[in-house]
């Protein structure tokens, strides 16, 4: 990896978002966000917490930026809280101007750090007023327009940023949110955990919403800010990467090429390609919306750059019985193990994340071809560790473990800039600190920076944080 290859402008840095970090949920007339609401529900949460406090950064930017000079970050990704712009979130609901001064501080202050800001709309923390009032996401007209006027404040008031994300992960969104019930706002066909919810159409609804309201906020942009602004706008995906559980077997081959199409080519195929994956569409029939000719002009080719967030990979194993109702994978299995006993990776404290930086080449590979050869920006990667919580500071400082994976991907993404001429731009670990975990709460922890929580949010830098920084001064070219 002692070769230059990638691009002298390449950003390196870190990512977070809002509901994680921030803390101050009510501070300065911010309104309840879905989390808010769903971290309140007994038994949603792994260990009961919420992110009222998490790392406390509403009070602490300049701590935060302390962090990020440190280790030498050319960027920094962070979202801004749609609730503490807008409270209620509505077109006409009140502004919140101390939410808008916050945010153009916050900007300010990294531009005069020389740290270039990646801004995201939404990180999943739907103003809770908009649930409640119509339904949330699967109100395609309230929400896109409500988002769409939400998209036009923040460009409107904060023009030195140049790169835009308008949503982070929207699978995870529709998917965890309106599928299993996992995440925020919760709804499941399991009556169990939820008294609302259909398993079987709700995801497919809200993940067709989010591409609309992507494709109005673009529109925006381009038309409206671009022009005297400059600078770029993309949604970010997520996806992991695939192998058959069984080579030689075509139906696995077949699988794990369906399970990236309803993972990543769900929301990309129609931005560019102008539909869904024909494999979707012929899972899922009229449970999945077709596009209005209007629609389709807003969607199709609504990217400057590919946003994607990538951790870990699975063995695919097809499944012979026909897809349930309610499945979301494309009727197929997701392993740990190959049929040979091959194991993906290494455990993780997250049930779902094993290391595996070929997979991620692999996936780089696939993206670029399929979507013929996109500007990318790695706009999330990283690991958790098996039972860091429970070590001692001076171990959990040492995390070779974690500074080993950002090793391994950083080299697998060089080696597809140098060798595949993929064409990434950027790159963004997960996460600047230790934070809140979503439904696993502060039981898991992803930072480079450990938040000593209890001990008044003390901030220390990790291995991982100090390795990443010289790996990227050595493959990113001078001249």
């Amino acid at each position: 990896m002692s070769k230059a290859v990638l691009p002298k402008d390449f950003l390196w840095g870190f990512a977070t978002a809002a509901y994680q970090i921030e803390g101050a949920p009510t501070a300065d007339g911010r309104g309840p966000s879905i989390w808010d609401t769903f971290c309140a529900i007994p038994g949603k949460i792994a260990d009961g917490s919420s992110g009222a406090v998490a790392c406390d950064s509403y009070n602490r930017t300049a701590e935060d930026i302390a962090l990020l000079k440190e280790t030498g970050a050319k960027t920094y990704r962070f979202s801004i809280s749609w609730s503490r712009i807008i409270p209620l979130g509505g077109r006409n609901d009140p502004v919140n101007p101390k939410g808008i001064e916050f945010y153009k501080k916050f900007v300010d202050d990294l531009l005069k750090e020389g740290i270039v800001p990646f801004v995201t709309l939404f990180h999943w923390d739907l103003p809770d007023e908009l649930d409640k009032r119509y339904g949330g996401l699967l109100n395609k007209e309230e929400w896109v327009a409500d988002f769409a006027n939400y998209a036009r404040v923040m460009f409107e008031a904060l023009p030195k940023v140049k790169n835009w994300i308008t949503f982070n992960e929207p699978w995870c969104s529709s998917i965890l949110g309106y599928n299993t019930g996992l995440f925020a706002p919760g709804h499941t066909s399991d009556r169990k955990k939820s008294p609302i919810g259909d398993s079987s159409r709700e995801c497919w609804i809200v993940g067709h919403n989010f591409l609309i309201a992507h494709g109005t906020a673009v529109k925006i942009y381009r038309e409206e800010f671009k022009p005297k602004n400059g600078g770029e706008i993309g949604i970010t995906l997520n996806g992991d990467a695939v192998y058959p559980w069984d080579q030689e077997d075509p139906l696995d081959v077949e699988a794990a090429e369906r399970k990236l199409e309803f993972s990543i080519s769900w929301f990309a195929d129609p931005i560019y390609h102008g539909h869904y994956p024909a494999s979707m569409v012929k899972q899922l029939g009229d449970r999945l919306p077709t596009f209005t000719k209007e629609e389709l002009d807003l969607v199709v080719g609504s990217n400057d750059f590919y946003g994607m967030n990538h951790y870990t990979a699975n063995f695919i194993k097809h499944k012979k019985t026909p897809p349930a109702e309610d499945d979301y994978l494309g009727n197929l299995e997701t392993l740990f193990e190959s049929k040979t006993g091959e194991n993906i990776g290494p455990e993780t404290q997250s049930f779902w994340l094993r290391p595996n930086p070929q997979g991620f080449h692999n996936l780089l590979v696939w993206l670029s071809k399929r979507y013929n050869h996109p500007k990318i920006y790695v706009t999330e990667n990283g690991t958790s560790l098996k039972g860091e919580n429970d070590l001692p500071l001076e171990k959990i400082v040492d995390d070779e473990f974690r500074a080993e994976y950002f090793r391994g991907y950083i080299g697998a993404l060089a080696k597809a800039v140098s060798e595949d001429g993929v064409d990434i731009r950027g790159y963004m670990a997960w996460s600047l600190m230790d934070n809140f975990e979503w439904a696993e709460g502060y039981e898991t922890r992803f930072g480079v920076t450990f938040v000593d929580y209890e001990g008044g949010q003390k901030r220390t830098l990790k291995k991982s944080a100090k390795i990443i920084g010289p790996l990227f001064e050595s493959i990113i070219r001078k001249d």
